[in-house]
């Protein structure tokens, strides 16, 4: 898949896939950094991946994205997106939804070095 395709997707594919992407990212970070078993690793990684805590991230770096990762931040945010978790307010869940379209974006593009950068950062 080149960059051509990845441009031509829903903002919200980029999100599907990002979601997974950060999630592994935030395994990977806790299984590294703590003695937790399972359960506490979950209830731990539940408080990075929530729509809360994505919100809050993407406000962290918004001051550090290039304009062209602002745009794709702008795309995923205003994508029609029909459903919304019990946990979520409808404003944080638009917010994580970017959030996870830049991951997303960033992972499909095969920018890596740029992609760490980020997630380095939010944690």
């Amino acid at each position: 898949m080149d960059n051509n395709d990845v441009n031509l997707m829903s903002p919200l594919v980029w999100a599907y896939i990002g979601d997974s992407v950060y999630e592994l990212y935030i395994r990977n970070y806790l299984i590294q950094t703590t003695k937790l078993k399972p359960h506490k690793l979950h209830i731990q990684a539940i408080k990075y991946v929530k729509a809360q805590a994505q919100a809050e991230k993407l406000q962290k770096i918004m001051d550090i994205l290039t304009d062209k990762e602002l745009e794709i931040v702008r795309r995923t945010r205003n994508a029609e997106n029909h459903h919304l978790p019990k946990n979520a307010n409808s404003t944080d869940y638009m917010y994580a939804t970017a959030f996870e379209g830049l991951i997303g974006y960033l992972y499909l593009t095969k920018q890596q070095e740029r992609l760490d950068e980020l997630l380095q950062y939010c944690i």
